[in-house]
């Protein structure tokens, strides 16, 4: 019965450890001048098991990649901010691509993997894979109003933000956004705290809720 109680209360304070994180995500967030058009949600929305196909024609959905940290990018080639902002998003996926991040670019572009190829190729985009959507319900089904719409989604397959428009994603602010979200959602304790101290260090008004959400999460890990 003890033992009962335990996990219960253990499965408890996980739940509130993952509203912590919500929260210092959401503060951090403001903290970081992140663009006007970044919205970060105040707590994680769910999302339909989106649907499109790889570039071995294979069909692919959100759910193969629970687990890891996603930037989900709706775009297309004749899409001018798509194309402008898509090194960027090569960058990013250079840096932290792993075992916990991935970036996610499903075109919808009707001539297929055939016309991304191509794209990939004139602009030297070789890091995020290549994804199509020819019917357009990826688009639909994510209510987005224009292109580029990119979603940041957590490791449960969850919506933590969205940006509608184009955006630098390798940029400092957008990095130290998501760099915490990774690390904490995976449970690593030594890189969390050395990216918060970074942002700390870089953003004074976000030192004070990093300072006590660590104080928390070591407490709660001692236990």
């Amino acid at each position: 019965m003890k033992g009962g109680i335990r996990s219960t209360s253990r499965r408890g304070a996980a739940d509130v450890a993952a509203m912590l994180i919500a929260m210092m995500i959401a503060q951090i967030g403001d903290a970081q001048g992140l663009p006007s058009n970044f919205v970060v949600h105040n707590s994680p929305r769910p999302l339909a098991d989106l649907q499109f196909e790889d570039d071995n024609g294979q069909g692919r959905s959100l759910a193969d990649f629970q687990g890891k940290v996603v930037v989900l990018n709706i775009w297309a080639t004749w899409c001018v901010p798509c194309r402008q902002e898509m090194p960027t998003l090569d960058r990013l996926q250079a840096a932290m691509g792993g075992p916990g991040f991935q970036v996610v670019p499903v075109s919808i572009d009707r001539g297929g993997i055939d016309t991304i190829r191509k794209f990939y190729a004139e602009i030297t985009v070789q890091q995020p894979g290549m994804y199509v959507d020819k019917s357009g319900q990826v688009l639909r089904g994510l209510g987005a109003i224009g292109l580029p719409t990119t979603l940041i989604i957590d490791r449960g397959g969850q919506e933590v933000a969205r940006i509608v428009g184009p955006a630098e994603w390798d940029s400092v602010e957008i990095v130290q956004f998501l760099r915490p979200l990774v690390d904490q959602q995976a449970g690593s304790r030594a890189n969390a705290q050395t990216d918060h101290a970074r942002i700390a260090e870089a953003d004074p008004d976000a030192r004070g809720a990093l300072q006590r959400g660590l104080a928390w999460l070591k407490a709660f890990f001692r236990k």
